[in-house]
């Protein structure tokens, strides 16, 4: 199933382009866009729960958390 979204020319001209640079359909992109912010919101929520525990339960997090991050970022951009 298809649909049509409204956004600005420019807008659409900048998400085909992006798209094409990396040999994928505009709708392909987007999916990955989105995959991209659902990992980025989920990082958000684990960094928000771990802040919320004790310092001794909190220890080393952020750097797990930072080479964690990087390692979807990198996946995402693939």
């Amino acid at each position: 199933m298809t649909t049509t979204i409204k956004v600005s020319d420019d807008l659409r001209d900048r998400l085909k382009a992006q798209a094409a640079s990396r040999g994928l359909t505009l709708g392909a992109h987007l999916a990955r866009l989105a995959e991209a912010e659902d990992r980025r919101l989920r990082l958000t929520n684990l960094r928000e729960a771990v802040a919320a525990t004790s310092s001794a339960g909190g220890a080393g997090y952020d750097d797990e958390a930072d080479l964690w991050e990087r390692a979807e970022l990198a996946d995402a951009e693939k």
